[in-house]
């Protein structure tokens, strides 16, 4: 394991505790549900009867058979699952396309026998066919096949929190809304999501069915959202749900210049950030992120995923991982707490800081990426 690993280990056993924060001596809350004040081990997201309280760090199991490499034996993963649960993991996240399909049957046989425990997210949106995608469909039918799919590939009788995976822009978002609001009047669905939705659309949607969470990119490597979705969220008191917090592996200095991608399973090898000239340039986020936490014993992830703890109390970030150090060393980061003068110092360290590369090709954005 990496520099910190052993602390991550170690504070793990601290038991995990309701959703409290304290500033200055006194708690404050904001209109999302949560307390302000710094990290906490359970969040809560969305508002109201929209609202679910989660763990402060989710699991994100998409890279255990998709899109990160050779794909490990899936009855190690199962255990992972079920060690992540054991370690206060409450919120796991899944999607239809993740193989397809097999992504949700490995989270389903996994936590089976501790579904009253836990949530599950999944998601909706693509058209598949043979195996691939071949582009995007939310239309209201379309929607109830997909859930109707996904509860048998995930043996349970509800869905946590659903996802529209990308927009659909043949589908008008109030019918995408609807057939949601009518899924969890039927009880099988509980709470609505969308994913790398434009704010116009959240309104939209969150008129017709209250909007719990919206999960998109984030991290120190992109962090578009906070300019262009987080004011509508935070004004709608919409929880956010990071996905790829820790820069598909680039932020816990793992990755370099060098590195060779499994081009097979792993998209890594055709985004701009990761080619070799992408990584070398990008590099001293990484550097940034080694000289705070060394000083500290924390690893480059764990002050990743701390700072985005510390961005707004309605972040649970969702990193993934095949191997068990590796959970317990990322869980670990929500008992770290900034300062406000580290956290400022930090901003400023990063501000500096040019990120090289879009995240995405155009060629991909006009079909609609995935993770």
């Amino acid at each position: 394991m990496k520099a910190g690993g052993l602390l991550g280990a170690a504070v793990m056993a601290a038991p995990i505790i309701s959703c409290t924060g304290t500033e200055n001596g006194k708690t404050a809350d904001n209109k999302n549900g949560a307390k302000t004040g710094g990290s906490s081990r359970t969040r809560t997201l969305g508002t109201g009867e929209s609202g679910m309280t989660v763990s402060a760090i989710g699991l994100g199991c998409m890279g255990m058979n998709y899109h990160r490499g050779l794909v490990p034996d899936q009855k190690f993963m199962v255990q992972l699952i079920r060690k992540a649960v054991e370690a206060g993991v409450t919120l796991f996240d899944t999607a239809e396309v993740y193989g397809p399909y097999i992504n949700e049957k490995l989270v389903g046989e996994a936590l089976v026998p501790l579904r009253q425990d836990i949530q599950i997210s999944t998601k909706f949106g693509f058209k598949i066919a043979n195996g691939k995608i071949v582009g995007l469909d939310s239309r209201p039918e379309q929607i109830r096949r997909v859930v109707e799919a996904s509860l048998k590939s995930l043996k349970t009788d509800h869905i946590d929190l659903l996802y529209q995976h990308r927009e659909d822009p043949a589908v008008p978002m109030e019918d995408v809304a609807g057939t949601v609001r009518d899924l969890i009047s039927e009880g099988k669905v509980k709470h609505f999501g969308l994913s790398e939705a434009s704010p116009e659309s959240i309104i939209k949607a969150h008129a017709v069915q209250p909007v719990t969470a919206l999960q998109s990119e984030y991290s120190l490597l992109d962090r578009a959202a906070k300019k262009y979705v987080f004011p509508t969220i935070k004004e709608l008191g919409i929880g956010f749900v990071p996905y790829s917090p820790l820069g598909r592996g680039f932020l816990t200095g793992m990755l370099n210049q060098d590195t060779k991608f499994y081009p097979e399973n792993d998209n890594r090898h055709v985004l701009p950030r990761y080619t070799p000239e992408g990584m070398k340039a990008n590099w001293p986020l990484v550097t940034a992120l080694h000289e705070f936490g060394h000083k500290r014993g924390l690893t480059e992830s764990q002050v990743a995923l701390a700072w985005l703890l510390a961005d707004e109390p309605w972040i649970v970030p969702i990193p993934g991982t095949t191997k068990l150090a590796h959970m317990n060393e990322n869980l670990a980061a929500s008992n770290f707490e900034f300062t406000p003068e580290e956290l400022r110092q930090f901003n400023d360290t990063i501000a500096k800081i040019k990120i090289v590369g879009e995240r995405y090709t155009k060629e991909q954005m006009r079909r609609g990426k995935v993770s």
